[in-house]
């Protein structure tokens, strides 16, 4: 009894992403994260307008002050660390902050202001792409704001920190605390280019406080402030682009998804 041929069997389409192109599809924003994209660029803009703008750049105070004061908190960790000891630290909104050391490692001690920043920074970025990350930072932020507060008087920033707090406390019920998100990357960003608004305060305002730029300069004259402003620029701006993939790579979740996944952690 002859049989028919019969063809070999054909395996199945492989999904789209898989394989050579499994790298290109993780990558691939989805329209949210496109969103989160655009948020990003026109969050350094305000931060921008709002950190030189004189009378304006008031109302962020707070921020400012958590934002310098992790800056130099980075400072004086890197000094202790090398065996370094603490004279004196500044962390004023309008001056600027400062952190004398004497002794420990000066190169050290002054790349852990804008790398701390950068890393920090990079954390609350992160935040941005998913609500249960930002819910577990918002209690970073939290203290973060009334921390400095001991060094301060000015009845304004208080006022202001008070109000900071009440958005924080008042977005963990805004959409599933999806606000979050975008109360923890607008800190990021703050963070993260730290070095745009340092120089700009020093250049534009001539603040008390010399930016780190400048004292890389002092540090080694043969290299210029400019030269050293250009790299730590760079350096944050790839670092921004890189937490950014990062993001999009690892909270690959519909919002549907991202709020059942929040919910697990202190339901609102």
């Amino acid at each position: 009894m002859s049989t028919l041929p019969t063809r070999p069997p054909v395996a199945p389409p492989l999904p789209t992403g898989s394989v050579d192109g499994g790298s290109v599809g993780a990558l691939t924003p989805s329209s949210d994260q496109i969103v989160v994209l655009y948020v990003i660029v026109a969050m350094a803009v305000i931060i921008f307008g709002f950190w030189n703008v004189p009378v304006v750049r008031n109302l962020i105070n707070p921020l400012k002050l958590f934002t310098i004061g992790w800056h130099e908190l980075c400072h004086i960790s890197a000094a202790i660390l090398t065996g370094g000891r603490i004279l004196k630290i500044t962390i004023d909104p309008h001056v600027g902050g400062a952190t004398i050391v004497e002794g420990g490692s000066p190169w050290f001690v002054l790349s852990a202001g804008y790398i701390g920043s950068t890393l920090f920074g990079g954390a609350f970025v992160l935040a941005g792409w998913d609500t249960l990350v930002a819910k577990v930072l918002s209690f970073v932020l939290g203290v973060g704001l009334i921390m400095p507060l001991v060094l301060v008087r000015d009845k304004l920033t208080i006022l202001l920190t008070i109000c900071y707090e009440a958005l924080l406390v008042g977005f963990w019920f805004v959409d599933h605390a999806q606000a979050l998100r975008w109360y923890c990357l607008f800190v990021g960003v703050m963070n993260i280019l730290f070095v745009v608004w340092d120089v700009a305060d020093d250049r534009f305002f001539h603040k008390t406080n010399d930016s780190d730029a400048t004292q890389f300069a002092i540090l080694y004259p043969r290299i210029s402030a400019h030269v050293w402003a250009a790299f730590w620029i760079i350096f944050q701006v790839a670092c921004l682009a890189g937490f950014s993939v990062l993001g999009i790579y690892a909270f690959k979740i519909t919002r549907s998804q991202m709020d059942e996944q929040a919910a697990s952690f202190l339901p609102t």
